[in-house]
Parts: structure tokens; C-alpha cells; sequence
């Protein structure tokens, strides 16, 4: 992948919902609700302080995250779908 965010924007690889329920329900696509939780492919180098020193970011490269449900920006490459984000929208770190 050739993609490089910059400032403090992370890219984020989604992982898709089950399509099927405990009970053995099969989902159809529209009854799939957006992914929140995806893992961390890149991550820029962190935004920087009026003084030009940089915030060094709280994810890392293969972190595991749960984000808002509507935020970022989904982009296409290679067949798969990405979503930049910025660090801001990460709500935790799974561990």
C-alpha cells in the first residue's frame, strides 16, 4: 500500500460485521450496521504545536481501534476499502 497520512491522520482498515447472528440469522447488506472497530495500516507523524514541535500520536501501526460511527473519509485502493481518519475520531485502543 502507498499511502502515507500526514499530520495526525491514521489510515484504517474496517472489519466487516459477521453476516450471520448467534441465533444463525443471515444479515443482509442493508441490515449491516457501519463498522466502528478496524486496524491501524499507517499512521502520520503526529500534528504539530504552535510552536512547530509535534504531538506525538497515541496509535500506533497495528493497533486495533474502535472510532465514531460517521467519521473519516473511506477511500478505495487495490480493491480494498480504507478509511483515514484523524486521531481525534479513535475513541479507545483495543488491547
Amino acid at each position: 500500500m502507498n499511502l502515507k497520512p500526514l499530520g495526525d491522520r491514521i489510515v484504517v482498515e474496517p472489519v466487516e460485521q459477521e453476516e450471520q447472528t448467534s441465533l444463525g440469522i443471515f444479515l443482509p447488506e442493508t441490515a449491516k450496521e457501519k463498522p466502528q472497530q478496524g486496524k491501524v495500516i499507517a499512521a502520520g507523524p503526529g500534528a504539530r504545536k504552535d510552536t512547530g514541535e509535534r504531538i506525538e500520536m497515541d496509535v500506533k501501526v497495528s493497533d486495533k481501534v474502535l472510532y465514531a460511527r460517521y467519521a473519516g473519509t473511506t477511500v478505495k485502493l487495490d480493491g480494498k476499502e480504507y478509511l483515514i481518519l484523524k486521531e481525534s475520531d479513535v475513541l479507545a485502543v483495543v488491547e
